[in-house]
């Protein structure tokens, strides 16, 4: 059984930080792509930033230069920093990973229970 844990959301103020965790558990799993999404009231889920299991990164225009995505392959780990922190970055964050079985190719996109970040003085 495959489990991602977030951590690490709360209150941020503005021009403050925050550092999202994810911990990715499972036997005889294989991570590739892992990820963080977003999810704010009454809005889509977005892409906030992505990164490959060998360190190839992607963001969302709206968080360059603001979030840095990072991993850690060897404790199944994915982080995400979070300075200059705006009011719209209000939401639900949610990690993402795709994960093959070892032995098989099946592979399966797999979902955190989502953390609340909240940007408010």
């Amino acid at each position: 059984q495959v489990q991602l844990v977030e951590s690490g959301g709360g209150l941020g103020q503005p021009g403050g930080s925050l550092r999202l965790s994810c911990s990715a558990s499972g036997s005889r799993i294989s991570i590739n792509d892992m990820g963080w999404y977003r999810q704010a009231p009454g809005k889509q889920r977005e892409l906030v930033a992505t990164i490959t299991s060998v360190g190839s990164t992607n963001y969302a225009d709206s968080v360059k230069g603001r979030f840095t995505i990072s991993r850690d392959n060897a404790k199944k780990m994915v982080y995400l920093q979070m300075n200059s922190l705006k009011p719209e970055d209000t939401a639900v964050y949610y990690c993402n990973a795709d994960i093959r079985f070892i032995g098989t190719m099946n592979r399966y996109d797999y979902w955190g229970q989502g953390t609340q970040v909240t940007v408010s003085s």
